[in-house]
């Protein structure tokens, strides 16, 4: 599996901005490949609109067969790590589709940190304590900001794989710039 799958026109943007297709790659992602059969199981979706979306993951680079796979049982798998895209785009389309992407991964932070609500009175103290939401506002330039961003992103690397005894944990960075 490559590190990172690069979006740049907004054909293949778009084809990503839908919730379900985010979903499918997030579980292939995190639970490694399986059959439309089993991500409809996991995401309480159907089989034939799983199958669907998956086969236009793989149409846009995102989604491929998993080796080993027969006529039987077909798994998926994600081809990538990560999905990136910039926003730095002139193109009018880019920018609403890159727009309508943001919009949809923003959409589905809230729903993991409502979920986290929910469940959190569940969860063992150890786990409560060790959660949660912060913010901070920060004074930088732009070019700071994207050194600030990489040194986030090389902090958190070496917990990119599962370990034993680690649970995955969403971290969710959002720099935005204040008024």
């Amino acid at each position: 599996m490559r590190d990172e799958v690069r979006l740049g026109d907004a054909r293949s943007l778009r084809a990503y901005a839908h919730p379900l297709r985010m979903r499918l790659i997030g579980l292939l992602r995190g639970e490694g490949p399986m059959t439309a059969t089993q991500a409809a199981a996991r995401l309480g979706n159907t089989v034939p609109n799983c199958s669907f979306h998956l086969r236009q993951l793989a149409k846009y680079g995102l989604a491929e067969r998993a080796p080993g796979a027969d006529q039987r049982e077909r798994p998926w798998q994600a081809t990538a790590r990560y999905t990136s895209w910039d926003d730095d785009s002139d193109d009018p389309a880019v920018r609403a589709a890159t727009d309508s992407l943001n919009s949809v991964l923003l959409g589905q932070y809230v729903e993991r940190a409502q979920a986290y609500l929910a469940a959190r009175p569940d969860e063992p103290v150890e786990w409560r304590t060790a959660g949660g939401f912060s913010d901070a506002l920060v004074h930088v330039t732009a070019d700071e900001l994207r050194e600030l961003t990489q040194r986030i992103d090389d902090l958190l690397a070496p917990y990119a794989v599962a370990r034993r005894g680690t649970r995955p944990v969403h971290l969710i960075h959002l720099a935005l710039p204040h008024d």
